[in-house]
C-alpha cells in the first residue's frame, strides 16, 4: 500500500536515514491477515551508541534555542498530523489492527500533545524570592535535564511517541526513541514529520530493534543518558528501575494495570453500561487502562450483565481497514492465545459465558468480544492484565466490599465508578488507591490531564501542565543582597 510505501524504513539518525550496521531487518505483519507489510531496519547496540552521541552532539544547541523556536516547531509537526490524518490512521490499522475510526481518533488525540506541549514550552518558568534571613535572593531557574531514553509500546503506535516526545522537546531536551518492533512505521513517519517540520538534526532519533535488552542496557549504563521515559510492563519497568540505578537515570515509568470498575445499585444502567464499553472495548482492551475487573452490585448485576453482553454480541469482528468493523484483530497470536486461556480457566473454575469465548476459525489474531459471569476468587482473570476483549463481571453487596475488591491488588493506574450518589461518588474516589478514576465515565485520556498511576503502575506522570516537569531539572542560585 502506498502509506506504507513512503514510510521510510531505516533507522533514524543524526538526521538522516541509515541501515542498521549489521544490515539486519525485521518484518513488520499486519495481524488481520498475519502477511507481511515491510522489512524495516533492525538496530544493534551499536546503532543505538550512534543514536545517543547524535543525541548528546546535539544536546547543547536544542537546549539554548529560544522556546518559541521549539514551540513553533511542535506545532508545525501538529498541523501536518492533522493534514495527514488519513494516512497516519491507516498506518496504525495496518500495523496494529485497530478499526480506522479508532485509529483517527488516536490522531487526533496524539496530535494533540504536540499542540499542548508547543503552549507549555513558552511558559517554563522559575522564581526570584527573598531569603528569609534577608541576606540572599534565591534565584530558581529551570533547565532540561538532558538526552532522554524514550521506550513505546506497541498499543497506541502514535499517541505514546508524541506524549513523551512532545514534553521532551518543549523542555529541550534531545531524544532517543525506542518504539516497539511490532509498530515501527508511525514512529518512523512521526521523525519524518519532525524533520520536515524544522527539527533541527540529532535532536530525535529512532531506533527499531527486536533486540531491546542488548541495545537498551549498555545505553542506561552508558551514563550518557539523563532520563528514562518507559511505557510498558511491570516486570520490564523493574529491570530498567535497577539498571537507571548505576547511574542515578531520572525516570518516568507507565506500566502495568489491572482497572477495576464499579457499578453501584443506583448507577445510571444506560450511562453504566455505555462507559463500561468504552473502559473495556477501547483498542479491542488492548489498553492499560482498561477496564479489567468489573464489580456490579448484586441487585443490578443480571440486568446489567445481559444489556453489555447484547452490545459485546453486537459488535462486528473484522480487518479494521474494512468498513464497518467495530473490533479489529489482537496484536499477534501471542495476545489472542494469552486472553482464550483467561477465559478457559475462569470457565474451568465455574464462570458462564454469556457471549464470545470461542476462538474464531481462519487467518489473523481475532478474538471475539465476550462476556463473563460468576467468576470465581481464585480465576486467573483477577490478577492478570487481559488486554483483551473480554469483560470479567463479578459482584458485591456493600461499599466496602467494592472497595476492598478494587484495591486488592499490586496495580493502581485508573478505575471507574458509576452511581448516580454524589457523597458516594467522591467518597469512593478518595478511597480507592488509583492515579486516574473515571466518575461516570469510562474515558480518562486527556492531553491536558497528568496521565500515570500509583503503587506498581508506575512513576511519575505525562500530560497536563506537569507533564513537561518530567524532563526539567531545578537550578537554584544564591544572589547576596547587594551584589
Amino acid at each position: 500500500m502506498t502509506v506504507v510505501r513512503d514510510v521510510p524504513k531505516q533507522l533514524f539518525i543524526g538526521g538522516g536515514w541509515q541501515d542498521a550496521e549489521s544490515g539486519r531487518t525485521l518484518s513488520v505483519d499486519n495481524p488481520a491477515t498475519g502477511e507481511e507489510l515491510c522489512q524495516v531496519a533492525d538496530a544493534s547496540p551499536a546503532d543505538g551508541r550512534r543514536a545517543v552521541e547524535a543525541a548528546v552532539a546535539a544536546q547543547a544547541a536544542w537546549a539554548a534555542t529560544p522556546p518559541r523556536v521549539r514551540s513553533e516547531i511542535l506545532r508545525r509537526a501538529y498541523d501536518i498530523i492533522i493534514a495527514r490524518t488519513e494516512d497516519l490512521a491507516l498506518l496504525m490499522t495496518l500495523e496494529m489492527g485497530k478499526p480506522l475510526a479508532e485509529a483517527r481518533a488516536e490522531v487526533a488525540y496524539g496530535a494533540e500533545f504536540f499542540r499542548w506541549f508547543s503552549e507549555e514550552a513558552v511558559r517554563i518558568d522559575g522564581g526570584l524570592t527573598t531569603a528569609p534571613d534577608g541576606r540572599n535572593r534565591l534565584l530558581v531557574t529551570r533547565q532540561p535535564v538532558g538526552p532522554c531514553l524514550l521506550i513505546t509500546p506497541w498499543n497506541f503506535p502514535l499517541a505514546m511517541g508524541t506524549r513523551k516526545i512532545g514534553p521532551a522537546l518543549a523542555a529541550g531536551c534531545t531524544i532517543v526513541l525506542k518504539p516497539a518492533p511490532q509498530t515501527p512505521l508511525t514512529s518512523l513517519a512521526l521523525a519524518a514529520i519532525l524533520k520536515e517540520a524544522g527539527l533541527p538534526d540529532g535532536v530525535l532519533n529512532v531506533v527499531v530493534t527486536t533486540d531491546a535488552a542488548g541495545v537498551v542496557e549498555p545505553l542506561l549504563r552508558g551514563g550518557k543518558i539523563r532520563k528514562l521515559s518507559f511505557t510498558g510492563s511491570t516486570q520490564v519497568g523493574r529491570i530498567l528501575l535497577a539498571q537507571c540505578a548505576d547511574t542515578v537515570i531520572r525516570t518516568s515509568m507507565e506500566l502495568g494495570g489491572n482497572a477495576p470498575l464499579i457499578v453501584f445499585d443506583d448507577a445510571d444502567l444506560d450511562v453504566a453500561v455505555e462507559g463500561t464499553m468504552v473502559a473495556k472495548m477501547r483498542n479491542m482492551g488492548e489498553s492499560c487502562c482498561a477496564a479489567n475487573r468489573i464489580y456490579v452490585h448484586t441487585s443490578v448485576a443480571d440486568e446489567f450483565a445481559a444489556r453489555l453482553s447484547a452490545r459485546m454480541a453486537a459488535l462486528t469482528v473484522g480487518d479494521g481497514s474494512e468498513p464497518g468493523t467495530d473490533v479489529g484483530p489482537l496484536i499477534d497470536n501471542a495476545g489472542r492465545s494469552k486472553a482464550h486461556d483467561l477465559v478457559r480457566d475462569a470457565v474451568k473454575r465455574g464462570a458462564t459465558v454469556l457471549t464470545g469465548g470461542e476462538l474464531p476459525e481462519g487467518p489473523g489474531c481475532f478474538y471475539p468480544p465476550t462476556v463473563l459471569t460468576g467468576i470465581a476468587p481464585d480465576s486467573a482473570i483477577i490478577d492478570t492484565e487481559i488486554f483483551g476483549p473480554v469483560a470479567a463481571i463479578r459482584t458485591f453487596d456493600t461499599e466496602d466490599e467494592a472497595v476492598t475488591a478494587a484495591n486488592d491488588t499490586e496495580f493502581g493506574l485508573a478505575a471507574y465508578l458509576f452511581t448516580q450518589n454524589l457523597d458516594r461518588a467522591l467518597r469512593v474516589a478518595e478511597r480507592l488507591e488509583s492515579g486516574m478514576i473515571g466518575l461516570n465515565t469510562g474515558l480518562v485520556s486527556n492531553p491536558a490531564a497528568p496521565f500515570g498511576g500509583v503503587k506498581q503502575s508506575g512513576l511519575g506522570r505525562e500530560g497536563g501542565r506537569v507533564g513537561i516537569d518530567e524532563f526539567l531539572e531545578y537550578k537554584y542560585i544564591a544572589v547576596p543582597v547587594g551584589a
